[in-house]
């Protein structure tokens, strides 16, 4: 089974059916939103630097991203698959992360999570009542979801003209997007190891 890079605006899903396809497919997740939020609680310069960037609604600079995503490969068991959430998020992240997939002689498949700007500002800021992130303010989701514009979406475009991406509606309840996300796995022939029963 291929690995799998889910992309979308946020607030599309993404760490949602993530989850999902960890329990039902056996993926290994590497994210790394999580991993830069669990920096709060660390004092250390790059931690810091990282944190005070996420509060603003900015992105991470791309080197310092894929020098913590190598550095979470090494930690991952690389004979199962591995779900890539939150990364890349640039047309630098991207030519970087294929260059260390190439590196570990790895294969992937790309869904696009597809949901409106309008939807993705209104689900943040739900969330952002309900679990109170500090980086979903409002002024902070207007600044990621036109960075995502600017950034994110020229490589999905690449991606696109490639090839290489699958578009859902991220639209619906989670099971049926889950759903409509193991019907593209399958039909591309990923779901050997799954352990969903059907």
């Amino acid at each position: 089974m291929k690995d799998l890079i889910l992309v979308g605006i946020q607030g599309s899903g993404k760490g949602t059916q993530a989850k999902i396809l960890v329990k039902k497919m056996g993926f290994q997740i590497l994210e790394t939103g999580k991993f830069f939020r669990s920096l709060r609680d660390n004092n250390s310069d790059l931690a810091k630097r990282v944190i005070a960037t996420i509060d603003k609604g900015e992105y991470v600079d791309d080197d310092t991203v894929m020098e913590i995503v190598r550095e979470m490969l090494t930690e991952m068991d690389l004979s199962k698959p591995i779900l890539f959430d939150g990364v890349p998020r640039s047309e630098l992240q991207r030519i970087a992360l294929e260059k260390i997939l190439a590196e570990h002689k790895r294969d992937f498949q790309i869904i696009s999570i597809n949901i409106t700007e309008e939807e993705a500002f209104d689900r943040l800021t739900k969330r952002s009542q309900m679990e109170g992130r500090r980086d979903d303010t409002p002024e902070g989701i207007k600044s990621r979801i036109k960075l995502f514009h600017e950034l994110t979406q020229p490589m999905i475009k690449a991606w696109k003209n490639a090839g290489r991406v699958t578009e859902i509606s991220g639209v619906g309840s989670i099971d049926e997007i889950a759903e409509s996300i193991s019907t593209i796995l399958k039909e591309k022939g990923r779901c050997k190891n799954c352990t969903c029963g059907k």
